[in-house]
């Protein structure tokens, strides 16, 4: 269930991805705080974007799906809190930053290199000084050892 913080936030945003990835984020916030955890950052994503889509965010179904399906009657207990349970069962590192790096930069580069340029460019923003100047380090230390 949506907190009614995210789905406020969601309300004010004017496009349905972006009302979609204040899903996304808070589910990512249940996986950091070790409320449940996931297997990957896809599974992640794909459970903040199944919240969004039950709470009327206009987003495309998942691939491969022709039409949203609809619950008839009310979900089954003992499937949910097997879901959960199972999710319990998994670790945190899904939600790392470095797991949600790989999984945007890996989506980027389906969608081209016009994509995977703007995911780097928003990596390096993102990334902050001190982050910057590791990365230089260890690219340079990679450049010595290759004898580059």
């Amino acid at each position: 269930m949506p907190r009614k913080r995210s789905t406020a936030k969601a309300a004010k945003s004017q496009s349905p991805s972006t009302q979609a990835g204040e899903f996304v984020r808070e589910e990512i916030e249940h996986v950091r705080k070790g409320e449940h955890g996931a297997r990957s950052a896809k599974q992640i994503i794909a459970i903040g974007l199944s919240k969004a889509r039950r709470a009327g965010v206009a987003i495309p179904p998942p691939p491969g799906k022709k039409a949203p399906r609809v619950a008839a009657g009310k979900p089954n207990p003992k499937r949910s809190r097997a879901t959960q349970q199972a999710l319990e069962r998994e670790g945190s590192a899904a939600a790392s930053h470095v797991a949600l790096s790989r999984q945007a930069r890996s989506s980027a580069r389906k969608r081209g290199p016009e994509n995977l340029h703007a995911a780097a460019e928003k990596a390096a923003r993102t990334k902050g000084a001190k982050g910057r100047h590791q990365a230089a380090v260890k690219a340079s230390r990679t450049r010595a050892r290759r004898g580059a």
